[in-house]
């Protein structure tokens, strides 16, 4: 710490020696001391306008910095979801969808997509109205899964970055939620109408959030992280029959 204190010092010095020695030459060449403090007080004028166009400048680049830093996080976290939940979670409810068939083919995600396609995705996702029916599914199964990883759906709820993205949280509590109404009914048979269709209606919404944050973080796999994508796309859960072998 002493050491940095003086190396900041030695450079104030430095600084206003290399000053007063430009200022003894700008005399030496041009001879009017007038001209030299007219010159410095003009100078000292603009001091304040300079630093606060330095400080702004420096300030914008630590929150661009700090941004980025968080954004980095963000996509760690997501990715964990996505391999302890995610994955599983939307290949289970696509089985939920009334005809899910032209989903799957609309999210059949290849090496080759590019922005165009990630973007067609994401616009089928928000124009069409997926139908729900969970009566004829195994909804003990889900209820099972996500009991066993509620403790880690909690853990998430309590990260603070995820504060940042409020797209994610959202989906996080859809899926808690889901989770809340499937634990409350000790038996999901013989459910009235009633219930199946406020069940389905957790559903969808569950999965509507998942799937768009689902073709978001492929995106960004395809983007910064090539060699996690590559696997992402063997292991996609709209293929029936993922395989993560490379032929």
């Amino acid at each position: 710490m002493y050491l940095s204190f003086l190396r900041k010092h030695v450079m104030l010095l430095l600084l206003a020696i290399v000053s007063t020695m430009l200022y003894l030459v700008d005399y030496l060449i041009i001879g009017n001391s007038r001209d030299i403090v007219s010159s410095f007080l003009g100078n000292l004028a603009f001091l304040p306008v300079y630093v606060i166009f330095v400080t702004l400048m420096v300030e914008q680049i630590m929150k661009e910095r700090e941004r980025q830093t968080i954004l980095r996080k963000l996509n760690m976290v997501i990715g964990v979801f996505f391999s302890e939940v995610g994955n599983h979670l939307l290949k289970e409810l696509s089985n939920y969808v009334i005809i899910s068939t032209d989903l799957r083919r609309e999210l059949q995600v290849t090496g080759h997509w590019n922005d165009e396609d990630f973007r067609r995705a994401l616009t089928y996702l928000q124009t069409h109205d997926l139908s729900i029916d969970c009566s004829g599914c195994n909804k003990q199964q889900l209820k099972d899964f996500l009991l066993s990883r509620r403790s880690f759906l909690v853990g998430l709820l309590e990260n603070q970055n995820l504060l940042e993205h409020e797209e994610f949280t959202d989906l996080l509590w859809a899926v808690f939620h889901l989770v809340e109404e499937l634990d409350a009914r000790v038996s999901l048979d013989d459910m009235s109408n009633n219930d199946v269709d406020h069940i389905n209606g957790d559903i969808k919404r569950a999965f509507g959030y998942l799937s768009r944050e689902w073709v978001l973080y492929m995106q960004h796999l395809k983007k910064d992280y090539p060699y996690l994508f590559s696997l992402a796309v063997r292991l996609n859960p709209m293929v029936d029959n993922p395989d993560p072998l490379v032929y």
